[in-house]
C-alpha cells in the first residue's frame, strides 16, 4: 500500500510557519496546530511505529485547505511538527508519569482527562490507540520540546491575537482541525461518517454566537452536515484564547478527513478541490461578517460606576 509522504527528517525546521498577507486588512487569525509533518529522525528510532502509523494523528493537509488565507487579508500559522511529536492544543505541561524515568515538576498538570486518555502534551499514543515509545523519556527530553516547539508557537499566536486587537479593536482567531470518520463518542444518536464539520465554540463561552451562527450557515449553505461541540467542544486554544467580553473570539472547526482525502493512504481525494474552494468562500465569508458586525464583536469596555 502506497502512502502519502511526509516532510523529509533530513533536518530540523524551524517550529512553525507563518504565512502573512501582503496586506493585513481583517481581524481574522487562523491556525493549523496539528497539520504538522516533520518526523525527527530520533524520534523515529525511538518509536515502536512506523512513521505511517505515527500519521494517523496528523491533520493531513488542513493547513493546505486553509492556504488561500494570507489572499484574503489574514495570516495563517501552522505547526511544522506532528502532535505525535508534540501537541501545541494542550496546556504547556500535560504529561504523564508513567512516560518518564524520572519525576516531573511540580507544575505538571499529570491528572487531566487528556493525560489519563494518553493525549497530554507528549502523547503516549496514536490516534489508533498504539503505543508510541520503546522507552521511557526523561524530562529533559520533554522540556527541550517544550522550549523549541510549543512555547514558540504560543508566543507568535498570542502576537497575532495582539496585533489583530490593537489595529481592529478585536481578533476572530478560527482554529483548524480535522477528525477521523469513525470511532468518536456522540451523544446524538449519529455516527461520526454523518457528520462533515463539528464547530467547537465552548458551548458559548469562547466567542459571540454570532460568529458560530454565521459560520454554520454558510457551511450548511454549501451542503455540509455541522454539528456544535459534539465531540469537539474546543481544545486549550480556544479556551485559553477565547475571551468574547475583550474582543477575542475563537472558533475550532473540525472537519472530517473522509470529505477530503484517503484516511488509509492519506492521499488526497477528488473531492479536495472543491473543499479547498469552499473554505475560501467561508474565509471570505467570515471576513465580511467581521466588517459587518465590528460593534457587536470588539471590546466591550466596561463604564465606571
Amino acid at each position: 500500500m502506497i502512502m502519502a509522504p511526509p516532510l523529509k527528517s533530513d533536518g530540523p525546521p524551524a517550529p512553525l510557519e507563518l504565512l502573512e498577507p501582503q496586506s493585513l486588512n481583517t481581524p481574522l487569525v487562523f491556525s493549523s496546530p496539528h497539520s504538522g509533518s516533520h518526523y525527527p529522525d530520533a524520534f523515529i528510532a525511538d518509536s515502536r511505529l512506523d512513521v505511517d502509523s505515527l500519521r494517523k494523528s496528523e491533520d493531513c493537509y488542513v493547513d493546505e485547505l486553509f492556504a488561500s488565507v494570507p489572499e484574503l487579508g489574514a495570516p495563517l500559522l501552522r505547526a511544522l511538527y506532528p502532535r505525535a511529536f508534540l501537541d501545541v492544543n494542550r496546556e504547556p505541561y500535560e504529561l504523564d508519569p508513567t512516560m518518564f524515568a524520572d519525576a516531573l515538576p511540580k507544575h505538571a498538570n499529570t491528572t487531566s482527562t487528556r493525560v489519563a486518555a494518553g493525549l497530554g502534551t507528549i502523547a503516549r499514543i496514536v490516534a489508533t490507540r498504539r503505543e508510541i515509545y520503546r522507552r521511557k523519556l526523561t524530562y529533559s527530553e520533554a522540556e527541550h520540546r517544550i522550549n523549541e516547539v510549543y512555547k514558540p508557537y504560543h508566543a507568535a499566536l498570542r502576537g497575532l491575537i495582539q496585533r489583530s486587537v490593537e489595529r481592529f479593536g478585536l481578533c476572530l482567531l478560527i482554529d483548524c482541525h480535522s477528525m477521523p470518520s469513525t470511532g468518536l463518542p456522540l451523544s446524538t444518536g449519529l455516527r461520526t461518517s454523518e457528520i462533515d464539520i463539528v464547530l467547537g465554540d465552548r458551548t458559548g463561552l469562547s466567542c459571540s454566537a454570532l460568529l458560530t451562527d454565521t459560520v454554520e450557515s454558510f457551511l450548511t449553505g454549501q451542503g455540509y452536515k455541522v454539528i456544535r461541540n459534539n465531540p469537539y467542544a474546543g481544545g486549550y486554544t480556544t479556551q485559553h484564547y477565547g475571551d468574547p467580553a475583550n474582543g477575542i473570539h475563537a472558533l475550532q472547526i473540525e472537519i472530517n478527513r473522509s470529505i477530503y482525502m484517503d484516511e488509509v493512504t492519506l492521499r488526497r481525494a477528488p473531492s479536495f478541490p472543491q473543499l479547498k474552494s469552499d473554505i475560501q468562500g467561508l474565509v471570505a465569508h467570515i471576513a465580511t461578517f467581521a466588517g459587518q458586525s465590528w460593534s457587536e464583536l470588539k471590546y466591550q469596555r466596561q463604564s465606571a460606576e
